[in-house]
């Protein structure tokens, strides 16, 4: 389980770790668990000179900018109406972002200035974190590997709706696009 990294090209992005998706269920891990791991890792990353990437769902008021395709399940459940603080990014993190990412679908790329700050910056090696695995973090970890970057889940710094939901993310996609390894692989890595 060797694991290196070149702080210099290396970016922590963290998924929609804000006051709107917090509030709902998350396994196996909670999502308090999730925020503290994750701002571990921030910490970790910034005291090396690494970049920190806080991504962040922003939601219109009239969800005009919301997918509504034709589906066979239906559409997560959401709040009906979007409290004011919904893509609020939670104050444990806030302080460490060197940039905020705000994304309107499951994906961090789609949209966004994202592959644009990242290139400008070197960075090579992305350390993805986040809620929820198999949506936003697994979406954005798709795009990331058809725009060749290098990979690495922080399996215990992420969560899904349920523990099976997340289980088969990390054990059937994340091996296939990167490295999965724990918090405490990483700040090894880093040490």
């Amino acid at each position: 389980m060797d694991l290196t990294l070149d702080p210099a090209s290396t970016a922590l992005v963290v998924i929609d770790l804000q006051k709107g998706i917090l509030g709902m269920p998350a396994a196996p891990h909670t999502g308090p668990d999730v925020v503290a791991r994750a701002a571990r890792l921030a910490a970790a990353i910034r005291a090396k000179q690494g970049l920190v990437v806080l991504v962040h769902v922003v939601r219109s008021v009239d969800g005009m900018d919301t997918l509504h395709p034709a589906t066979d399940a239906p559409p997560m459940a959401g709040p009906r109406a979007i409290p004011p603080d919904f893509a609020d990014i939670v104050p444990e993190l806030a302080p460490l972002a060197d940039v905020v990412i705000a994304k309107r679908q499951w994906g961090a790329f789609y949209g966004t200035e994202l592959d644009l700050q990242l290139r400008r910056r070197g960075i090579r090696t992305i350390v993805l974190c986040g809620i929820a695995t198999p949506y936003g973090v697994e979406s954005t970890a798709r795009d990331a590997y058809e725009r060749g970057y290098e990979q690495l889940f922080v399996e215990d710094a992420m969560a899904a709706r349920t523990a099976e939901d997340h289980e088969h993310v990390v054990r059937a996609i994340f091996p296939r696009l990167g490295k999965v390894r724990s918090t405490e692989d990483v700040l090894a890595a880093l040490a």
